[in-house]
Formats: C-alpha cells, structure tokens, sequence
C-alpha cells in the first residue's frame, strides 16, 4: 500500500540513502532508530514536507513523490503535537476538516466518531493549555484521524510520556490499528516495537539495516548493531570449528554451524538460557556452571549476569528469584541448546 522505492535525501552532512520499504494494508509498522538516524526525515518525505532527491513513494498504487501535502492521503502526528494553543480540543480536531466542505452534521459526527476513537470526548470543550501529555498525544490523534487517512504517521508518540500513559495510549494505537488503519510509527524504544508492531525496520545513519516480521528481526538479528540495539546483551567473539565455538577463557559452546564459519560472533537470546541451582539432566547441549554476579531488576522481571567465564544476561520471573533465592555471590547453573545459539560471520 505504501511503497518506498530507492529513496533518497541529503541535508547537509546526513544523508538518507537508499530506502526501500513496502507496508502493506493493516500494517503496524515499527522503524527503530536511534536518535539522529533519519527515522524523522523519512516521515517528513513521506508527509510531502520534504521533497526527495531521488526515489519514489507510493500510495495505494498511485505515484505521490510530487503531490502537495494537503492532497496525500497520509496523517502525520508531530512528537511535539503541534496543536494550536488559542483552539480548544473540539476547534483543533474540526481544523483538519476546513477545506473538506463537510456540512455541520457529517462534521460533528466524525468530531464525535474519533473523539470516542480516542476517548477524549469528555475534553473537547476544554482548552489545550489545561491538558496532561497523554492527552495533548489523544487529541493530536483525533485530529489527524478524522481526515481519514490511508496510513497515519507517528513520530515517537510514547517518548515523552511516563509508564502509565504510554500502557493506555499504547492499547489505544493497537485498537486503531484492528480497526483497518495503517500505522507507521518511528521511535528508538525497542520494547514498543515488541509491544506493538507487526513488522519492524531498523535504521542506521540513514540506510536500513534490517527488516522484516517483528518476530524474525527480534530472534535473528542480521548482525552485531542490530543485535545490541534490539535488546540482545550476549554476543561474543569466537572462533568456529565444527560445531563448537571457541570463547575466550577456553569457554566452548556447542553450536549447530551449517554454513561452516570458522570465525565471527555468536548471539544467545536471554529467554533461551535456563538458570537452576543444580545441574539440569535435560536436552540442552550447553551446561556450564557459575557465580552470580547481579540481580538487576526490570519492569516485569529479573536480569541476572552470571560469570560462567564470559558473563551471560539471563532473564528470570520474580517467582522463580524468590522460589531459589538467588543473590549476589549464588553458584548456579545455566543451560541452553545448541540451536539457541545464532552465528554471525
């Protein structure tokens, strides 16, 4: 539905280069990047605000490179709002329908249709100057919605919220998105990807990375940034024979090597590591033995880094802390099977 084709920009010393994507009707669509990356820029081309230097965007079949900003089917909500400060919510939603020569009736119900979409119709005769974050990012949606566009562009829309209002606003995007509208949505967070997307890109200093399903990018990232920058904390050096991987301090993994590698980086998952106070007798290939050295705590679970001989991040349930009584200075057990391990070159 939205295709990019070899798209292209330069501003100043950055450049965006090369960019294809294709979204497809229904997507919820993540680009991931950091800050700097091009991840705005790319919207901004996309929302007609700037113009590409080379490459095409398409729409729903039609080529709209060229077309003027108020004829692109697409919506685009600013990570600042961009609302206007002497409208009230209801003026600032009815805005974007000034120059559709809707009659009042067909006006107010699309007012009250995305203001029910986004659960502010209590607010829509209050002014924007007494509202909280969350509410200011509601009515930024509501009024890009009512224009009904093809796909609804969003600029880091969680970045400034604290975790209550980004739960609630994250359920709010996923209804939207059930309901048939087409989401692109960029940010640097990779727990809202998981949370949210159906498909994700990553993109570096102006070119992507990778792309692909949420879940294929997630479990086999195409290299050593993508890795790092979704989340993945164990990555090593290590040289390849056969099937074992050679880390150092004489560290060796089993591994299933097809395209056999004889050096490179190997990649273990958090959640494929298992962590018990004896030595399992299970399938896994890889048993080692070793000290705890952290208990960090995260927002639904526990990370544990335990020195093995390399440090290994090993994510537990608080039920499973509290079950072993695992602490600092803990001799345990981590297993994992050889197919868990991911190989890059």
């Amino acid at each position: 539905m939205l295709k990019l084709k070899n798209l292209t920009k330069q501003l100043g010393e950055f450049s965006l280069h090369n960019i294809n994507l294709d979204i497809e009707p229904g997507d919820y669509f993540i680009l991931l990047g950091r800050s700097g990356a091009g991840k705005t820029i790319l919207l901004e081309l996309i929302a007609g605000l700037l113009q590409p230097d080379l490459g095409e965007i398409w729409l729903q079949e039609e080529i709209i490179t060229h077309t003027k900003i108020q004829l692109r089917k697409v919506g685009i909500v600013f990570q600042d709002y961009a609302l206007f400060p002497n409208m009230n919510v209801r003026e600032n939603i009815e805005y974007g329908l000034k120059r559709d020569k809707l009659s009042p009736a067909e006006c107010n119900q699309r007012i009250e249709e995305y203001a029910h979409v986004t659960e502010i119709n209590h607010l829509l005769h209050r002014n924007i100057d007494h509202l909280s974050g969350g509410e200011l990012q509601r009515v930024a949606i509501a009024r890009t919605l009512v224009k009904k566009p093809s796909c609804l562009l969003l600029d880091e829309p969680l970045s400034s919220l604290d975790v209550q209002l980004r739960g609630g606003l994250r359920n709010m995007l996923r209804q939207i998105n059930k309901s048939g509208v087409t989401i692109l949505h960029v940010t640097h967070d990779y727990q809202e990807a998981i949370a949210l997307s159906n498909k994700v890109a990553v993109i570096n200093q102006g070119r992507i990375i990778q792309c692909g399903s949420t879940k294929d990018v997630f479990r086999n990232p195409a290299n050593e940034f993508v890795a790092n920058f979704t989340g993945v904390k164990n990555f090593f050096l290590a040289e390849f024979k056969g099937n074992t991987a050679l880390l150092k301090n004489n560290i060796q993994l089993h591994i299933v090597n097809p395209d056999r590698l004889t050096e490179g980086k190997v990649i273990i998952q958090s959640k494929y590591i298992v962590v018990s106070p004896e030595e399992l007798n299970s399938s896994s290939t890889n048993n080692f033995r070793g000290a705890l050295r952290q208990v960090i705590p995260h927002q639904s679970n526990y990370e544990l880094v335990v020195d093995i001989g390399v440090e290994l991040s090993v994510l537990i349930s608080e039920e499973s802390l509290q079950k072993y009584a695992f602490a600092p200075g803990t001799e345990l057990w981590v297993s994992f099977k050889a197919n868990a391990i991911q190989l890059l070159d």
